[in-house]
Formats: structure tokens, sequence, C-alpha cells
């Protein structure tokens, strides 16, 4: 029983690190201003992905339902929106702030060189910068509604994994359990890892770090197309 729970605890950190799941918390933690806070972000989506994992997989077990197909693939279409919603954010944000693509020319070389203004500052009388000062919630909603969202499309296939390895209810939900929390834990370390080269890049690379900021949230809007695509087009869920 050891055994099986702490397969539970390993499955579900691997399962943080599944491509939808890695696009949608590196776009929210290009929100982030540090590392800690990226953090806290990938926190707050294992605490979602986690809620909803726990609730729908218990109901299934306990019930002895069965998600139907279509749900599972609305569910997953769901997702597929959500990723080009937050990937949209991230372009949208970049564009917001002057993303700017120029040549510069260094004697016989031409090349392309990308970097953002801030518009506010841009704007601001000589010698003063505009800041805000806001208060951070222990809790990111952002980054909690999409684990949310993530962990109800990932739980069809959880009861199903479940089902097929454990016989007991109770300790199929003591599963669900451990996988959420194992969740949680590589999420917040991959959400670190990612928040890490974002923060370094910030202020003493910032062509790099508008790059990596931008290539985050094309790639978020392509997989998530992809996503869209497969469900609703290869699947059938629309056609």
């Amino acid at each position: 029983m050891i055994s099986v729970l702490l397969l539970g605890l390993l499955f579900g950190m691997k399962h943080a690190m599944e491509a939808d799941h890695v696009a949608a918390v590196a776009s929210l933690a290009t929100r982030s201003s540090s590392p800690a806070e990226a953090a806290r972000f990938g926190i707050a989506w294992g605490l979602g992905h986690t809620i909803t994992l726990f609730v729908f997989g218990s109901a299934v077990l306990l019930l002895g339902m069965t998600i139907p197909e279509t749900v599972a693939h609305a569910l997953e279409f769901a997702v597929g929106i959500m990723l080009v919603g937050l990937g949209i954010d991230v372009v949208r944000r970049m564009w917001k702030q002057g993303l700017h693509i120029h040549p510069h020319q260094h004697g016989s070389e031409r090349h392309l060189h990308l970097h953002e203004h801030d518009s506010k500052a841009a704007k601001a009388p000589h010698g003063h910068v505009p800041h805000s000062h806001t208060h951070k919630r222990m809790l990111p909603l952002r980054a909690l509604c999409v684990g949310l969202v993530h962990g109800m499309a990932g739980s069809a296939a959880l009861v199903l994994l479940t089902l097929g390895t454990i016989e007991s209810v109770w300790l199929g939900i003591a599963y669900i359990a451990l996988f959420g929390i194992g969740s949680i834990g590589g999420m917040m370390v991959l959400s670190f890892a990612i928040g890490l080269p974002l923060r370094l890049t910030a202020h003493k690379l910032g062509s790099l770090y508008t790059g990596l900021t931008a290539a985050i949230g094309l790639l978020t809007i392509f997989l998530g197309a992809s996503i869209l695509w497969d469900i609703g087009v290869t699947q059938g869920l629309l056609f």
C-alpha cells in the first residue's frame, strides 16, 4: 500500500511537467517579479489542480460514476481555449509595454534588435518614473483558476488510471490526494526554475528577457491552438 501511495506522489510530480501545464504556468510566471513569486504561482496552480482532481476523482470513485468521453473532451477543449487566452495576454502585455523590433548597424554588420519600452515611463516628465503600489495576494487567483480548469480536464484520465491499479476506493482517494500533493511540489519547483532566468535577464539583458517572454506567449498560443485542433477536429468534438 505504501509503495502505491508513493507512486501516486511521484506520478503527481511528473504530471506537473506535462506540456500544457508548463505552458500555462510559464505564461503566469511572466507576471512575477521574482523566482519566489513565480513559485507562488506554481503552488496556487497546484492547489487548484488538486482541489478539482480530488473532488471529481473522489465523487467518481465513491459513486461508481464514469466521466463521459464527450465531457472529458469538452474539458480538454476548455484547456486549449484557456492556453490561447493566456498566451494572447502575455503578447498583449508585451505590446502594451512597447515591444519593438528594428534594425541596427554595427560597421558592415546589420541585425534586428528586439526590446521593449515602458509606455508609462516614456510618457512621464523628465526625472520622474511613475510607479504603482499594489498589495500582492497570498494566493494568486488567476493561477488558482487555471489550476482548477486543468484539474477538471485531467480528472477523467487520473480516475481511469486509479481504477486500473487500485481496488480499494479509500486507497484510491488517498492515491489521488498524494498525486495532487506531488503536482503541487513539482509545479512549485518548475515555476521557480522558469522564474529564475526571467528575473536574471529582466534588468541586465532586457532584449533577452523580452525575447523569452514573447516566446513563452507565442508557444502557449501554439500549444493551445494545437489542443483545440486535436480535440475539436481530429477527435470530432466540433465536427
